[in-house]
């Protein structure tokens, strides 16, 4: 491809496409990357310059782009059945899938509901769960708790339990009130505390709150050890053991959404296995399909499944997605799965981890860096930035800068994160980290 049709791709798009998280004005002096292709932890833009995709394209292509067995295992199945209604019919993709995951939680979360995006399974965990206590004789318990700072979607309802006020406050007039309590955010340590300090503290105002309105409250919601778009807020295990017992105490549901940090992201394949907990609901979606098709789903326990089994169909879950459980995302993910066990993905992840914390040392060091923190496949750190103006345009001048040193990076304020996919080898991990600091000291001292 030419330069020509680069620009050409660039003026059509601003024409016809409404960019998702984007103010579309700003493309009139950050433009448009138009994307050819991807081979591995790559992408390659229509002139054939290449960007090294160090955050997954959202957090979604765990094994790279192009992977070649979850290519092979998408061909196979479009000559087998491309797509067939659920309501009524199954298919083999679909129940190998829930089998496998169930067993990835030793049968404790037996059963999976699917639909197609993450806000999605933020709506149908919140609805089971208010659901699940009218059909048990108990629907004054309608109300939700979140933490502060967090991210679970963007639809209606799931925009009620997010607290990030660039997505919420435009919205707020159509929105549930939910409760909203202390983030165990290992960066709000006290003078002589540490992040396990920070934990009990959280769940000791989570208790009080409980103590007041448990008998109203249906459910909490949490994205298990970090708090993504709340700048990569990571907390200790001990905070997710507080919440189960107290859910527990108080007959409340517990929903981990393990949408970004599931997945072998955090080091385990569910962010909930190092606290040695279980919740009532869980939600999976992003890198369940490899970064390949659109797939959600929650899984629960049998005793709130059979809260729904009843003759009455208004006793019935009553939500349906038409793409539910869709044969092609779903094989898509067993090739996914696949990958996981073949490769033993998660003993390798801890070895890549360790390469890639040792390149970034020396980042981590750095005069203008605070609070750099790591969890699994995930790095993140605060900048220093004085100049409030210069602050507030940091993530745009680092995505900018990024590109001309061939990286996918894109702050979250001014919070630098990595989360790349899991093939990284070590020329990759050393590129990354070196450009990574190249464009940080480029930016943090403009």
């Amino acid at each position: 491809m030419n330069t020509n049709l680069k620009s050409d791709w660039i003026a059509r798009s601003l024409k016809s496409v409404w960019h998702p998280c984007t103010q579309m004005q700003h493309h009139e002096s950050v433009p448009l990357v138009p994307v050819s292709h991807g081979r591995g932890a790559w992408l390659y833009d229509a002139d054939g310059q290449r960007y090294l995709d160090a955050i997954s394209s959202w957090w979604v292509n765990l094994f790279g782009h192009a992977n070649p067995r979850i290519s092979a295992a998408l061909k196979e199945q479009l000559d087998l059945l491309e797509h067939a209604m659920l309501a009524g019919f199954t298919h083999e993709p679909v129940i190998t899938l829930s089998e496998k995951l169930s067993a990835l939680t030793g049968g404790v979360l037996g059963h999976c509901f699917y639909a197609s995006d993450g806000a999605s399974a933020t709506e149908i965990a919140l609805k089971m769960s208010f659901h699940y206590w009218r059909n048990s004789g108990r629907d004054g318990k309608r109300e939700f708790v979140c933490l502060k700072g967090s991210y679970h979607g963007e639809t209606v309802g799931a925009l009620a339990v997010t607290d990030v006020a660039l997505f919420r406050d435009a919205y707020g007039p159509l929105l549930q009130q939910s409760h909203i309590v202390a983030s165990p955010d290992a960066r709000q340590a006290r003078e002589g505390e540490d992040a396990a300090a920070v934990a009990r503290r959280a769940a000791n105002e989570l208790e009080k709150l409980l103590q007041e309105r448990g008998d109203k409250i249906a459910a909490v919601i949490v994205e298990p050890l970090v708090q993504c778009a709340a700048g990569m807020a990571m907390y200790e295990p001990l905070y997710l053991k507080e919440l189960r017992a107290l859910c527990d105490k108080y007959e409340v549901h517990l929903i981990a959404d393990e949408i970004a940090v599931g997945c072998g992201r955090t080091g385990t394949f569910f962010a909930c296995e190092q606290a040695g907990i279980w919740p009532d609901f869980v939600c999976l979606s992003k890198g369940i399909s490899g970064g390949y098709l659109p797939l959600s789903l929650v899984m629960t326990r049998d005793e709130i499944y059979r809260a729904f089994y009843h003759s009455d169909v208004t006793r019935g879950f009553l939500h349906s997605h038409s793409y539910t459980g869709n044969p092609l995302a779903c094989r898509a993910a067993l090739a996914t799965l696949a990958i996981f066990e073949e490769d033993d993905v998660l003993t390798r992840n801890r070895e890549r981890a360790e390469k890639m914390s040792a390149a970034l040392a020396p980042l981590a060091a750095h005069p203008k860096v605070k609070h750099f923190r790591n969890r699994g496949m995930m790095w993140a750190f605060d900048a220093v930035v004085d100049d409030p103006e210069k602050a507030a345009t940091f993530s745009r001048r680092f995505f900018t800068e990024a590109l001309q040193q061939e990286m996918l990076l894109r702050p979250i304020g001014r919070t630098v994160y990595l989360m790349p996919p899991y093939i990284l080898d070590d020329d990759e991990i050393a590129l990354l980290a070196s450009r990574t600091m190249a464009v940080f000291d480029k930016v943090a001292g403009a």
